[in-house]
């Protein structure tokens, strides 16, 4: 693999929102831009070949570990690894899936995310203890 074509994992993709909070001082919530784990899956195939580059997953005290190996032009294994945390929905596979997407931002892959601004948004009310506010357009329309 040469090394500039590795280059071409650094590229800027199609990104998604989620809004990661909501404020207790204004009627507002903070989004981030992500990428999922098929995403990182879908740059590897395009830029170095579905058959150059594979994934593994180990525990290192304790904590999950994944690796993403990428073949060189010798025939040997580049391996870059990073650990994730689990998620609320399905906390293992969130976990997986961070750990994964982690180290193909050793890569490189949406390393472009970092240099993105945060994004905000209007929500129907501030944030308490006990209540789930949502996303509103101007008209207060969820």
């Amino acid at each position: 693999m040469e090394t500039n074509k590795l280059e071409l994992l650094k590229q800027n993709i199609d990104c998604k929102w989620r809004v990661q909070s909501f404020s207790k001082n204004k009627a507002q919530g903070q989004c981030v831009a992500y990428i999922d784990a098929r995403d990182v899956m879908d740059i590897l195939d395009k830029v170095v070949g579905a058959d150059n580059w594979q994934d593994d997953y180990k525990l290192v005290d304790g904590k999950l570990l994944a690796g993403i190996g990428i073949r060189t032009g010798n025939n040997d294994w580049v391996w870059k690894w990073d650990t994730g945390t689990e998620s609320n929905m399905e906390a293992e596979k969130g976990q997986m899936s961070d750990a994964f997407k982690r180290a193909g931002v050793k890569w490189g892959i949406g390393r472009f995310l970092y240099d993105m601004d945060i994004q905000y948004i209007t929500a129907n009310e501030l944030k308490t203890s006990t209540n789930f506010p949502y996303p509103v357009d101007i008209n207060g329309t969820r």
